[in-house]
């Protein structure tokens, strides 16, 4: 999938071409061969042994690295762009039929401003008759708040059902353990404070009462933040909520608790060995996939209409496609990461996770806003929703153009999965008129090789300090084998991987001057 390079005789070094210079109509798309043994039990330890060894563990990442291509994509090839250390963005033109919202305004501003977005709100189809007592399983946003307004429940009683929900979910067989950290005394207390608002008649948004999670690597006041580990509220207490979690609280939200997921962040199952693994609610013997394992799999079991993830490599796009739920994985520097476990990276973003795009909305309303170092170094366009409600919206979606590199579409195991999107598409296109454009994204293997020293250095460099003085015995040994492997990327393996984001920056940037959206399975 290499986007082009000069020739190189015997012992020379590959040399891409400049990006510019790439034909994109050349490239040739191959089906990457990845070599992913599955390990268990003794051999699983033994792997992780030889990794961690002194003398032993470079021998075996050097031949990881060179089955996967990544020395001679690294080490042995000349790339002519310079380094990419922090995303940068171009001037993008205003969008049509969006409203700004405003990045310094009060949360409960921008979530009123959002709110009027939004098409008129009908209860028919939820409530038949004021006197109603419906389940609030799946309930929008939109839905709670007119429950409550309407005298039909109070935040108090779904928090009995929220509790009586958790002890359900835990006590199955088999459990599952969806949230690390659950305090019913505290989740009745937030609860009795919204009732007590609503009684009055003065509630602060349409957030108020509405019941959300926090992943675990969020702070998020009582409770401590120990990123799934068994450890790691002992070198970072939790002081005060972290921005994103403070800006919810403002407009009334109600916090469940803090949600499962796989430790560190480092992986895509949910599996976590400390906590236990989440399952699928809709199928118990799937993963829900992750890293947001508990928060996808919260809102998908309908025990909470959101939750706050955190999203580096598709850690809430993943969980939240696998669980049926809208997952957003906001631009990056476009929310506060203040008080988060990772927020030194140039990756990782706070998220949210909703049962439907409309609460997704008025999520992502309250949610964003970039901290002052990202408005000086990033220049982020305006904070902006689309506007529902205006007539020259109606047909809009008709102008929507979709790009799809067919030949990357396809590439999956079971054609089941790009059959669904396939007809995902079709129903796009013949009921809204969608086009769909053909694209071609050069670099893919080079992009994944990117990511992962990206991300994989950025994680082991917040990990180190801990992990030399020997906290490494207490973590799971896929985290103990990730880790291994991201301390072997030196500093030259870093700085080429920023130079690859740059050009793969580049392809993306000119498929977007022909498209608006690029859609692909979100898991092969």
């Amino acid at each position: 999938m290499g986007g082009g390079s000069g020739g190189r005789g015997k012992g020379m070094p590959r040399a891409m071409a400049p990006v510019e210079e790439v034909d994109v109509a050349a490239v040739r798309y191959k089906p990457a061969e990845l070599q992913a043994p599955h390990l268990t039990g003794f051999p699983l330890r033994a792997f992780v042994w030889l990794l961690e060894s002194p003398l032993l563990g470079p021998l075996v990442t050097s031949i990881l690295k060179k089955q996967n291509n990544m020395t001679q994509m690294l080490q042995h090839t000349v790339i002519p762009e310079r380094p990419m250390f922090y995303p940068e963005y171009p001037p993008q033109e205003p969008e049509r039929g969006v409203v700004t919202l405003g990045d310094d305004r009060d949360p409960v501003d921008r979530v009123e401003e959002a709110l009027s977005c939004l098409a008129p709100y009908d209860p028919s189809g939820r409530f038949t008759s004021a006197d109603e007592k419906n389940p609030f399983l799946y309930w929008k946003i939109r839905d709670f708040a007119y429950a409550y307004r309407s005298g039909i429940t109070t935040p108090s009683a779904v928090a009995e059902l929220v509790i009586a929900g958790v002890e359900e979910w835990n006590n199955k067989k088999p459990p599952m353990p969806m949230l690390i950290f659950f305090k019913a005394d505290d989740l009745r207390k937030q609860a009795d404070a919204s009732t007590k608002r609503f009684e009055k008649g003065s509630p602060i948004s349409v957030l108020d009462g509405i019941f959300f999670a926090v992943k675990d690597d969020i702070d998020c006041l009582p409770y401590p933040s120990k990123s799934a580990t068994t450890f790691f509220d002992e070198i970072r207490p939790v002081e005060k909520d972290a921005v994103a979690v403070s800006r919810l609280r403002k407009c009334g939200v109600i916090f469940i608790g803090k949600a499962n997921m796989h430790e560190l962040g480092l992986g895509v199952t949910g599996n976590n060995p400390n906590y236990g693994t989440v399952r699928n609610p809709h199928s118990v013997d799937r993963y829900t996939g992750g890293s947001s394992s508990g928060p996808a799999a919260l809102v998908s079991s309908g025990l909470c209409s959101g939750a706050i993830g955190t999203d580096g490599g598709g850690s809430v796009r993943i969980p939240s496609s696998l669980c049926g739920i809208v997952g957003l994985k906001t631009t990056f520097g476009r929310t506060d990461m203040t008080g988060v476990v990772c927020d030194a990276g140039t990756v990782e973003v706070a998220s949210p996770l909703t049962s439907s795009v409309e609460d997704s909305v008025l999520l992502y309303s309250a949610l964003a806003g970039s901290r002052p170092m990202d408005k000086l170094t990033l220049r982020p366009s305006l904070l902006c929703v689309p506007n529902l409600v205006s007539s020259e919206n109606s047909k809009i979606l008709q102008s929507v153009k979709v790009g799809k590199y067919t030949e990357w579409f396809h590439d999956v195991p079971d054609n089941e999965v790009s059959n669904t999107c396939e007809d995902a598409l079709n129903l796009l296109c013949s009921t809204f008129g969608c086009q769909i454009e053909e694209i071609i994204l050069p670099e893919l293997e080079e992009m994944r090789t990117a990511h992962l020293v990206s991300i994989g250095s950025e994680a082991f460099s917040d990990m180190n300090a801990h992990y030399q003085a020997g906290r490494r015995t207490e973590m799971t040994l896929d985290t103990r084998a990730s880790l291994a492997l991201f301390k072997s990327f030196t500093s030259a393996d870093y700085v080429a991987a920023q130079c690859l984001r740059r050009r793969i920056m580049y392809y993306h940037m000119e498929a977007f001057k022909k498209v608006d959206v690029i859609a692909t399975p979100t898991t092969g």
